[in-house]
């Protein structure tokens, strides 16, 4: 996140404001996520796993994004490397999200669940050796509501080191992933459609509709830390000199990507089918009947769509 050099306090509040209202928006986004996850067990599949372990990275990251600079000294280092530390996993969970695509729908494979000790082991691994290594010749500074501000040129390399670059790679790996899985869907689906029947047609839009969906993940990362990418190269140019409209854009973007993330993996036609199936069992009739009714599955048509999602239908269809 920005730092406080060059803006003015009223800056500084009103970035502290702008963090604290997005960081808690992505708090709560997240937060449902996990909640939905606990409470229904037919989300518990290894798919919808992945996205719970994603949901709990940014739910944490977005807690200590929220919580700030508590003071000096130890908590300050305990938030600064906190927040690193999970908003590193954050990202770190949508290739293995990618991976398991790519590797169901590409290559398959049907032993996906059997690498989720390495996904953890990659995930918290490499979010903790980052960190670590961030905290050589580390300067935390006071300025603004984070503690993980770097002062210093050697300060604010590393940090780019340890935090924007795997982030970019991430978002490339996730870009060349899907695209391949895209790619192959859409050629299985044009050389079907002339001998299929209405049902397989109705199953390949179903896919097509998820494969719509899957070309806007890589998106999330893009939109939630390109400003923030942009931010840190000027004050590598310029560092006396913050932009407080970039600083806003930084920040804003940033502390919503729980949110984003739990939008566009969590909220899917599972969990909200869910809901609604609890909803049905206690909500009176005549108030059920307010609810919209594209999210009940009621033909065949919408049941196609909730087996697209994400990863569980090719994981389903495989075994």
């Amino acid at each position: 996140m920005s730092g406080g050099g060059g803006l003015t306090a009223g800056d500084r509040r009103i970035l502290t404001a702008i963090n604290t209202g997005a960081s808690s928006l992505s708090f709560a986004g997240s937060a449902f996520i996990v909640l939905c996850y606990c409470l229904f067990k037919e989300l518990r599949k290894f798919s919808f796993k992945l996205v719970f372990y994603l949901a709990l990275s940014d739910m944490l990251c977005s807690f200590f994004l929220i919580v700030g600079d508590p003071s000096r000294g130890f908590f300050c280092y305990a938030q600064g490397y906190s927040t690193h530390f999970f908003c590193v996993a954050s990202f770190l969970w949508t290739t293995t999200i990618a991976f398991t695509l790519h590797r169901t729908v590409v290559r398959h494979k049907t032993d996906v669940e059997d690498l989720e000790a390495m996904f953890h082991l990659y995930v918290w691994g490499s979010s903790l050796v980052v960190t670590v290594i961030r905290s050589f010749g580390n300067n935390h500074s006071h300025l603004g509501p984070w503690c993980w501000t770097q002062t210093g040129l050697k300060g604010k390399a590393v940090h780019f080191l340890t935090f924007y670059a795997p982030l970019w790679g991430a978002i490339l790996y996730n870009g060349f992933t899907y695209f391949q899985v895209i790619r192959m869907l859409k050629n299985a689906r044009r050389m079907a459609v002339g001998m299929s029947d209405r049902a397989d047609q109705l199953d390949a839009r179903a896919d097509m509709k998820a494969l719509n969906r899957w070309g806007y993940y890589p998106l999330i990362l893009i939109g939630s830390w390109a400003f923030g990418t942009i931010n840190r190269i000027h004050d590598f140019i310029e560092p006396g000199h913050k932009i407080f409209w970039l600083s806003v854009l930084d920040i804003g973007t940033a502390a919503l990507m729980g949110l984003f993330n739990s939008i566009a993996y969590g909220l899917n036609s599972s969990v909200r089918r869910a809901i609604y199936e609890r909803l049905e069992l206690f909500l009176p009739e005549r108030l059920y009947r307010w609810l919209p009714s594209s999210s009940r599955p009621r033909n065949h048509h919408q049941q196609l769509q909730h087996r697209s999602e994400l990863v569980s239908l090719k994981i389903e269809e495989q075994q």
